[in-house]
């Protein structure tokens, strides 16, 4: 009875948070529809840079909804792993879908830079407005979500709000001062902005992807710890990587005494596996080699 209850709390829980993010997508869709045609009519650069921004958020939330759903998928015999790793072909695309579109954007606004244009001060503010509310919105659904997505689009869409309160302090500012230069510098710095967070997304996808160790893990500090923490002689060949930057997986070598009694083992492993997954470690493979077999030198 009692895992039938845990298994009916984590669906309810799977499905509010595919809920939330469905729901921040959609209002997140919208409003770039709205917001790119609120750019081209105010003849604000800032307001279309962050459109392309918006854009990129809502296929980042897209690719967010359907993996939700996805996950579900545990592993099988095509995907022994399961399916995580299906989340950094989205933040690729995702990525490169924000930089060319902000490669584009600077080429049009550095001009304007030096040849500044007149711009629709009001109508700047109202869709600043219109920005907070909506995105303010989506942030309120999800500011209580438990699930790595919802905390991801969470942060995602409270820097899309701050983003808007700046438009409305520089919109309110060039109702009183005609200094119509403020929008494409503005442009500029969301843009840059941007692209510097798009880079290291781009950077850490990669260094998942080519199987690199996860910023917080330290093989040299694993190895140290089973030595001095269990009865294991010595540690190597160890590997450590991620599935799509969250779910980290293990697999070395442990070298125990010849002479070791199979419960002496058993209890070993545990000690080993316990201290491993206490680091956040999710799938630990254990090879056992014994002081004899000098695997080390025998690359075995």
């Amino acid at each position: 009875m009692s895992h039938k209850h845990n298994h009916a709390h984590h669906s309810h829980h799977h499905g509010n948070s595919e809920g939330n993010i469905r729901t921040a997508f959609f209002l997140n869709l919208l409003f770039t529809a709205v917001e790119i045609a609120g750019g081209i009519w105010t003849n604000s650069m800032a307001i279309i840079s962050d459109a392309l921004h918006d854009l990129g958020d809502s296929l980042s939330l897209g690719v967010a909804w359907f993996l939700e759903k996805y996950s579900q998928r545990g592993p099988d015999e095509k995907y022994t792993f399961g399916y995580a790793r299906f989340s950094l072909l989205g933040a690729l695309i995702n990525s490169f879908i924000l930089v060319g579109g902000s490669i584009l954007i600077l080429v049009n606004v550095i001009p304007r830079v030096f040849k500044p244009e007149p711009v629709n001060s009001r109508g700047m503010l109202a869709i600043a407005v219109l920005g907070i509310v909506i995105n303010g919105l989506a942030v309120l659904r999800l500011r209580k979500g438990k699930s790595l997505n919802e905390r991801v689009v969470f942060w995602h869409l409270m820097e899309d709000v701050l983003g808007w309160a700046v438009i409305l302090i520089a919109s309110a500012v060039m109702i009183f001062v005609d200094i119509p230069v403020l929008d494409p510098i503005l442009s500029l710095a969301i843009t840059l902005y941007i692209l510097y967070h798009v880079a290291g997304n781009i950077r850490q996808v990669f260094r998942i992807l080519f199987q690199g160790v996860p910023d917080n893990l330290s093989i040299r500090e694993i190895e140290e710890e089973i030595v001095a923490k269990t009865r294991v002689e010595s540690v190597h060949h160890t590997h450590i990587w991620s599935l799509e930057g969250q779910r980290n997986l293990l697999s070395t070598h442990i070298v125990l005494p010849d002479d070791i009694r199979r419960d002496e083992l058993i209890d070993i492993k545990r000690e080993v596996k316990n201290l491993i997954r206490a680091r956040g470690i999710e799938h630990v493979t254990l090879e056992i080699d014994f002081a004899s077999e000098d695997c080390e030198s025998r690359s075995c």
